[in-house]
């Protein structure tokens, strides 16, 4: 007895619900939104803001690692990124000094420009710093996306653009955030030069 014998059907139950998370025209929908706001960002050197708590700090991290770095142009064009939660000092003394809802917002405050894109990331989409993020965001004139499951949650009224998996599953979720963001990634470097325009 291994303790093991309902791995395989448990591996095939994950992997069947992560597939049925993707088979829905939402993404599609939103990337059609989505890329248009990216290459724009690219093309007036405008900065892309990225942030999450949890896993989705670590989506945003993994976003900005991989569009930053791998969608170099051979023109020598780049994404100018920035992930938030990566300040930790930052985070921490925003976090200590006045509410960890505050954490995106004030950073944002400080350093955003109208124009600019903010790419908040919450599962449940309710997430307190990412909502308040957002309201900043449009406060001061940029163009907002939400990655969110769960119905989408309050984020999804907030953004500009919302990207609502259609799970309730954490980790299905957070699955497809990061497969979005290697999908973007992968568009975004093989992309002709026609689409900038």
């Amino acid at each position: 007895m291994t303790g093991l014998e309902g791995l395989e059907a448990y591996v095939r139950t994950y992997v069947a619900e992560t597939k049925s998370a993707l088979h829905e025209p939402y993404l599609f929908e939103a990337m059609r939104r989505i890329v248009p706001m990216l290459l724009k960002a690219r093309a007036e050197e405008r900065t892309i803001f990225f942030f999450g708590n949890g896993g989705s700090a670590a989506t945003a991290s993994h976003f900005v690692a991989d569009i930053g770095k791998a969608t170099i142009r051979g023109d020598g064009k780049r994404f100018r990124c920035v992930a938030l939660p990566d300040n930790v000092p930052t985070l921490t003394a925003w976090a200590n000094d006045a509410d960890y809802s505050k954490v995106f917002s004030e950073q944002l405050k400080g350093l955003a420009k109208a124009g600019d894109v903010a790419l908040g990331i919450s599962g449940s989409g309710n997430s307190p710093n990412v909502l308040e993020a957002m309201r900043v965001a449009r406060a001061l004139g940029l163009g907002t996306v939400g990655l969110t499951g769960m119905g989408g949650g309050k984020l999804k009224e907030l953004v500009d653009v919302p990207l609502v998996v259609p799970s309730n599953s954490m980790q299905h979720i957070e699955d497809v955030h990061l497969l979005v963001c290697h999908l973007l990634t992968a568009y975004l470097r093989d992309e002709q030069p026609s689409a900038d325009r």
